[in-house]
């Protein structure tokens, strides 16, 4: 494992912690005790201040932080650590690009026949180099949205849409109720192999871990790279995931 894998991906919501909350004290500390064996990253569709909250904050041995890429909005920016956290580029729609999207977004939704009794905050966040559609709104709970599209057939009707009227963008489906729009071409896939270029580690010496890896999951685009790609269901899968992997690292 040592010789072979140099750099470990994750995804974050429903893979590290639940939709938009904190890892926990036990996989803060997986984390860590990863990072201090090799090149760890995290790409996921929220913004930078959302891995600031969820994981950055829960990150205590700052030593490690040299070893950690974080890549918001799937993979549309790039932040990496030298003496603090350094954006090196931002993928970001135009105005006049962000301006289509929302339309679309919108249309899309009112022609699927969507029915929502309730929301909670805004269902449509501009990222600047992702457009988010969250079905119950940004501030919804976690239980309401497990329960709210589990087989991912209310956003499927969405996303069918939006292939069409966004044909020139990336459309995944992500979280527990969110759409992700990116450029084309610039989604996961493209974060690893910005990962490639910068960190100099082969596609073949890196290990992706994602909750949605299957076809219009957001973790999908990881899977056409090359790397090896570990499909979880479970918070705690991951962790026992990373046990087995610093285990390897460790006899390496």
């Amino acid at each position: 494992m040592k010789k072979l894998k140099n750099l470990v991906v994750f995804d974050l919501d429903g893979t590290l912690a639940e939709s938009k909350a904190a890892i926990d004290p036990e996989m803060g500390a997986l984390l860590n005790s990863l990072m201090r064996l090799t090149h760890v990253a995290i790409i996921s569709g929220g913004d930078w201040p959302q891995f600031q909250q969820q994981v950055l904050g829960q990150l205590h041995q700052r030593k490690y932080l040299k070893n950690l890429v974080i890549l918001p909005t799937c993979g549309t920016k790039y932040y990496e650590y030298n003496a603090g956290w350094k954006l090196l580029y931002a993928e970001n729609f135009t105005p006049a690009e962000s301006v289509t999207i929302i339309a679309a977004l919108q249309k899309a939704v009112a022609e699927s026949g969507l029915k929502i009794e309730k929301t909670w905050g805004e269902q449509i966040e501009d990222r600047g180099s992702q457009i988010t559609f969250s079905a119950l709104g940004q501030q919804a709970p976690l239980e309401a949205k497990k329960a709210f599209d589990p087989d991912f057939a209310k956003r499927k009707i969405i996303t069918a849409l939006l292939h069409q009227s966004l044909s020139a963008y990336a459309v995944n489906m992500g979280g527990a109720t969110s759409i992700d729009v990116t450029k084309l071409g610039i989604d996961k896939a493209y974060g690893i192999h910005k990962l490639h270029d910068i960190l100099h580690i082969k596609t073949k010496r890196v290990i992706y871990i994602g909750d949605a890896l299957f076809k219009g999951g957001n973790d999908y685009p990881a899977t056409t790279t090359g790397v090896a790609c570990i499909q979880v269901d479970t918070i705690q899968e991951t962790k026992r995931g990373i046990v087995a992997i610093i285990a390897c690292l460790n006899m390496g």
